[in-house]
């Protein structure tokens, strides 16, 4: 890799850190994987520390790159009391479980199967 970017913190379900390549690039890693990539394509850096390469296609379609300000751990202060979200984009309460099946048959004690093991119902 000729000239190397900085590296930019991106966020998709997990946060990952990566480089654009400017040119090829091949390597191997620790497991023996072989890993390639042409320029354009991504070096992405996990938290546990793995690289590997994305395509460009795939890597812009799923992240999205944070501000160098979103990095940060906001302050104290910073971080809202209260969130107000639109009904959309709220979750429902978890709601109790309902079994359908009558109570009284629901459950059978253990002394109902015998000592050579459970029945097939």
């Amino acid at each position: 890799m000729k000239a190397t970017n900085p590296w930019i913190t991106y966020r998709t379900r997990f946060l990952v850190k990566a480089k654009q390549l400017t040119s090829s690039l091949s390597f191997t890693d620790s497991l023996g994987r072989q890993h390639s990539g042409r320029k354009g394509d991504y070096l992405v850096e996990s938290s546990d520390g793995v690289l590997r390469i994305a395509p460009r296609q795939i890597f812009e379609d799923i992240y999205v790159p944070l501000l160098a300000s979103q990095t940060e751990a906001p302050e104290r202060s910073e971080i809202p009391t209260s969130l107000s979200l639109p009904p959309h984009l709220t979750r429902k309460s978890p709601q109790p479980h309902r079994d359908r099946r009558n109570p009284s048959q629901g459950f059978r004690s253990l002394q109902a199967f015998p000592a050579a093991g459970p029945q097939r119902i």
